[in-house]
């Protein structure tokens, strides 16, 4: 396994020598968490910017960290591109025929060309296709299309479906899902409507916050009907009439009818719905790299789907527990329009929300663009990340370095020519400036593992959907429907003693037409414990099960759920219809013994069951799916991986100080042994052809100053041999201490890969089965359920 393959390590690229502009071997690799602190990646066209963020997606998805990437130009897409056998068939589809054409050869020979010089390229780079493979294995990725079906579709406007419950108690964040939701469809209608003061955009929230607040999705219809008439008489203290009058809430309802009444509003409402949970992970947890090419759509439809899409984000992010690792990442190819200097569309205010609030969840941000005078510097001022390519224009760089001085850690550039620095770059060189780094550097990127092709067609986006995996979504229970014929407008009357409750219709499975079904219900909760894993639970329980034509209960078409809100309405729905109630199943002497009944079931058939992680010794949550599980997993490995990483890091640190430190001084001792020594040769060589020449041009016999002469010279000649050996000596002892140094850092390495990558995939989970206390069952109720199923 090459070096760069380090745990929590992003490979971008080797360091360039700026000295002398010279690419060195010394690998940059980026520290996953320092993306918590988001980054911004700012170059011209030719500049390298894209292939950059695509091998930041790459490394990530390596990682098993999810990735959401905008693109805007289509140039995102080739993330897909990716073929671990490098064949010349796999990139004929993709390679520029023209280019082939002007090359003089066959598209199929282009692309052989091609298939090599990318083998090579990776090669260059330590890199082999396995990698690739790699690569595929670790995470799902999918390519979206909204408002179009040349990919797959993004349900957008199909339906507004209120927060989950948990969003509902958080007041904030509910206002601002509620007022992003309403200024996004309020950008679709190019409307300007100011969230503070514009009528427009109170009439929305206001419809959006009763609906929601009632747990009442709305459709676009539905929602037109409700600008009509919207439930509510008043707007703060003004009458609705009078802050907003009939005639011109009509005009409203009549803009958005033209919008449903267009034929682009069939994509928007077609395809899997716009949930962030499911761009982020696959139906069995696996991390999902979800690229939403929106390089279709035009101006206004591109800010309402990047603000509909922030704005769940946002949601997404606030349910999330902290975490100081990386979690997930926010790509966008091309900011230019969605965050200016001085404008304020919906998609700004979102965004710096995230760059504000995102570290604390774990949610890194990373924002590219090419036109460094169309950013808001002051918003992103606090990211910690900043690589830096080619610019176009003088302006352009006058621009960014006074946006890099404001970032965090712009005095770390005090004193440095940045200017000079961002003038000597070239092509695919970029200046890293990392707060969490000690000083900026150059890097050149490096190859990426998917193929360039540049922005995809929407005939290569169709032939990209034609060969993609797709997880087919989970399919609803099945209710049996009901025979118009077996209902009755009139409510089955029932004994006093006889106890009805009402459940509430759920729009996904009885559809428009629907009546009430009886059937036992029973709620309650029930009481687990276990001391390891230790477990201390009471979930709340609803129970259903079939009335027998004999006055008796089938148990064996029980339905449990755990942990739902026993809360449920005592009077029906108006203009209800009732199915036929078996005349001796709702009396009272019948539902005797019925409790008892239940719990001796309850003990019998509803164990909790928990999944237990070996490796990570971590049990899931009552009623937490599998799937979820191994999301939360994923994150504990990765934070548990960090941790182990950060302190192996901390104990090697002062050992390998210290060997570098004997190692300098090994160094310093052989460089002064060996000047010793040559001085020594040099004054050896001096004396003894000082001692000859005296002798042989003196008299012939030799005299005492020629004969002490020459012993001197004899004596230095010994003290130089003697030189020579402290030489070797100190060359040994330098060989000594470099192989220590080796020996500590192949260690050190051999820990640190020891402390693999965590795969949540991978991992054999245990089932634990704790079933309930003997006294655990309480029943609170025992009656008569009304259930809503559709009509045949």
């Amino acid at each position: 396994m090459q070096d760069f393959e380090k745990l929590g390590s992003f490979y971008l690229g080797k360091k360039v020598d700026e000295a002398d502009n010279r690419l060195t071997e010394e690998l940059v690799l980026y520290d996953s968490k320092d993306l918590t602190t988001h980054a911004v990646i700012v170059g011209m066209t030719g500049s390298g910017k894209t292939g950059l963020g695509i091998a930041l997606i790459e490394e990530a998805a390596i990682d098993h960290i999810p990735v959401i990437a905008i693109d805007p130009k289509g140039d995102v897409g080739d993330f897909l591109l990716t073929f671990p056998e490098l064949r010349g068939e796999d990139f004929a589809p993709w390679v520029d025929a023209r280019a082939a054409l002007e090359a003089g050869v066959s598209v199929e020979e282009h692309a052989q060309r091609t298939a090599e010089r990318w083998r090579q390229g990776l090669a260059d780079w330590g890199q082999t296709p396995e990698r690739i493979a790699k690569l595929r294995a670790a995470a799902s990725a999918s390519l979206y299309t909204p408002g179009s079906s040349a990919g797959e579709p993004l349900s957008v406007l199909a339906r507004l479906d209120p927060p989950g419950g948990d969003l509902l108690t958080d007041e904030e964040l509910f206002r601002e899902l509620v007022d992003g939701t309403a200024a996004s469809l309020l950008s679709l209608l190019g409307i300007e409507s100011d969230q503070w003061t514009g009528r427009e955009h109170l009439l929305l929230t206001g419809i959006l916050d009763a609906a929601w607040r009632a747990g009442r999705a709305l459709d676009f219809p539905g929602l037109i009907a409700a600008i009509q008439n919207p439930g509510f008489a008043r707007v703060g203290v003004m009458d609705l009439d009078t802050f907003f009058p009939p005639q011109d809430r009509f005009a409203l309802a009549m803009r958005c009818n033209a919008l449903f009444a267009a034929p682009r509003f069939k994509a928007w409402s077609e395809g899997a719905p716009l949930d962030i949970d499911s761009l982020l992970y696959t139906p069995s947890g696996q991390a999902r790299v979800s690229i939403l090419s929106i390089a279709h759509l035009d101006e206004v439809e591109r800010m309402f789907f990047v603000a509909m899409l922030l704005n769940r984000l946002i949601a997404w992010m606030r349910r999330q527990p902290g975490s100081a690792s990386l979690r997930a990442i926010l790509y966008m190819d091309e900011v230019f329009g969605f965050m200016p200097p001085v404008a304020n569309p919906p998609s700004k205010r979102l965004l710096l929300t995230l760059l504000k609030q995102a570290r604390a969840y774990g949610l890194g941000i990373v924002l590219a663009t090419q036109n460094p005078v169309d950013l808001d510097y002051k918003g992103l001022s606090n990211a910690g990340t900043w690589l830096v390519g080619r610019l176009q224009t003088e302006q352009d760089k006058r621009r960014l370095i006074e946006g890099l001085e404001s970032a965090a850690g712009g005095e770390k550039l005090a004193g440095t020519d940045i200017e000079t620095r961002l003038s000597n770059l070239g092509k695919r060189r970029f200046l890293l400036h990392n707060v969490h780094d000690a000083e900026p550097l150059v890097l050149e990127t490096r190859w990426v593992l998917s193929f360039l092709a540049g922005p995809l067609t929407r005939e290569q986006i169709k032939l990209l959907g034609a060969g993609a995996r797709r997880e087919e979504p989970l399919a609803a229970p099945a209710t049996r429907p009901m025979p118009a014929e077996d209902v009755a407008e009139t409510r089955p009357l029932l004994p006093p003693a006889v106890k009805e409750r009402f459940l509430p219709p759920d729009p996904a499975t009885v559809g428009g037409r629907w009546a009430y079904r009886p059937r036992l219900l029973a709620t309650g909760a029930l009481a687990y414990t276990s001391s390891r894993p230790k477990i201390d639970v009471t979930r709340s329980f609803r129970l259903l099960a079939d009335l027998a034509e004999n006055a008796g209960v089938d148990w064996s078409t029980c339905k449990l759920d755990e942990g739902v809100d026993p809360s449920l309405d005592s009077e029906p729905s108006p203009g209800a219809v009732f199915e036929n109630l078996p005349a001796q199943a709702a009396t009272a002497e019948n539902l005797r013994g019925v409790e008892a009944a239940v719990k001796r079931w309850l003990r019998d058939n509803a164990p909790l069951v928990v999944l237990r992680s070996p490796s990570l010794d971590t049990v899931s949550e009552p009623g937490e799916s599998e799937r979820d599980f191994r999301i939360r997993l994923q994150v504990l490995g990765n934070a548990h991986r960090d941790r182990a990483a950060a302190e192996l890091k901390q104990r090697y640190a002062l050992q390998l100080q210290r060997e570098e430190d004997r190692l300098r001084r090994s160094e310093q001792s052989l460089e002064r042994e060996r000047a010793q020594a040559a001085d020594r040769r040099l004054d050896t060589v001096v004396s003894v052809g000082t001692a000859l020449l005296g002798s042989l041009l003196g008299r012939r016999r030799v005299s005492v100053t020629s004969a002490s002469r020459i012993g001197a010279a004899v004596r230095k000649a010994g003290r130089a041999r003697k030189e020579a050996g402290d030489v070797s000596r100190a060359e040994e002892s330098l060989a000594v201490h470099k192989e220590r140094l080796e020996q500590l850092e192949a260690k050190f390495r051999d820990e640190l890969a020891a402390t693999t990558a965590y795969d949540a995939q991978k991992e054999q989970l245990e089932e634990v089965v704790i079933r309930p206390k003997g006294a655990g069952a309480q029943v609170d109720f025992v009656g008569i359920g009304w259930v809503p199923v559709p009509l045949a």
